[in-house]
């Protein structure tokens, strides 16, 4: 199921994606080497350039292609398909940065945690895999019905040393998680993540003439810190706080208020502060779409309220 879901000659199941990145870089990478990262829009997440440190290797990352190089001393390069705010690859674009890698004879990871999804359900890309990628990963949380672990599929060669590496270190899945992965592959399900993506629509338009900064994710809507800041601008609403307090004390509206759970909320190191809200999401299909909408409107009007009592904002953040 595995092999079906991603292509390639091996499977291997890690306890994280961020685990597979990590032990793909230990595994691969020396010390002065370069790992090269190309993702779609900064930033990048962080697993990557924190493996690339621990091993003493040079992090370079890249967003436009025109500055995009791969250097002779550079033993991995990492492509994200689709980047924590789902901004997606482009396929030409995807297939160049193979082609400049492969020109040099440096491996390609491709960190495709959500991409492995939304990128051939959505937007009709090939797999990794078949776009001539070494070693692919996947999160198996993200646009489907599993826990979080990482499910990587790549080159047999490759995948050993991955895997070689992963047990020296812990990394690997443990079989209750690989249990459920494998129901989760088993239920996959990509009419969901189409279904998703047209309710996701009635949910934007519903909002948009209010929140005018909203934007559309290919299965959800989003609010980026500064579009929250720009909302309460237009609205003549000033406060002290920075852009990422201000999403802060919005994500914790949403769970007190409303019982939503949004990725501020959660509270990891290195999260995207982005308000976002994945129709795709098991979560979310329980949700009324009337709900959704009313539920933003109110946790806006309530932001406006409190955004300028930074009391207030403390308590709702603390308490």
């Amino acid at each position: 199921m595995g092999k079906k879901h991603l292509g390639g000659e091996k499977i291997l199941a890690l306890n994280r994606t961020s685990s597979g990145i990590l032990a793909s870089i230990l595994a691969l990478v020396k010390p002065d080497d370069d790992v090269v990262h190309y993702l779609p829009q900064f930033p990048s997440h962080p697993s990557i350039p924190r493996s690339t440190e621990l091993i003493g290797a040079n992090y370079h990352e890249f967003d436009d292609l025109n500055n995009f190089k791969v250097r002779d001393e550079t033993g991995l390069v990492v492509i994200t398909g689709s980047t924590m705010d789902h901004q997606v690859l482009k396929r030409e674009d995807f297939l160049r940065i193979i082609e400049i890698s492969k020109a040099k004879n440096v491996p390609v990871l491709v960190d495709d945690a959500s991409g492995a999804r939304l990128r051939t359900i959505v937007y009709k890309q090939p797999r990794a895999m078949d776009m001539g990628a070494d070693l692919v990963i996947t999160s198996t949380d993200k646009l489907m019905d599993g826990p979080r672990g990482g499910l990587m599929s790549g080159r047999r060669e490759l995948v050993d040393l991955v895997k070689s590496k992963a047990h020296q270190f812990g990394l690997e899945a443990q079989p209750p998680l690989i249990a459920g992965m494998v129901r989760a592959l088993e239920n996959f399900n990509p009419e969901l993540i189409l279904k998703a993506k047209e309710q996701k629509k009635e949910v934007y338009q519903a909002l948009v003439a209010d929140l005018k900064e909203i934007k559309e994710t290919p299965t959800g809507i989003m609010l980026l810190p500064d579009d929250i800041m720009k909302i309460l601008h237009y609205s003549g609403v000033k406060t002290s706080l920075t852009p990422m307090e201000v999403a802060n004390v919005l994500a914790m509206i949403f769970l007190r208020d409303h019982n939503i759970i949004t990725i501020p909320a959660v509270g990891m190191p290195g999260a995207s502060p982005t308000i976002r809200l994945d129709m795709a999401s098991k979560d979310a299909q329980r949700l009324e779409t009337d709900y959704i909408i009313q539920a933003f409107n109110n946790a806006f009007f309530k932001l406006q309220e409190v955004i300028g009592d930074e009391y207030e904002c403390k308590k709702i953040l603390f308490n």
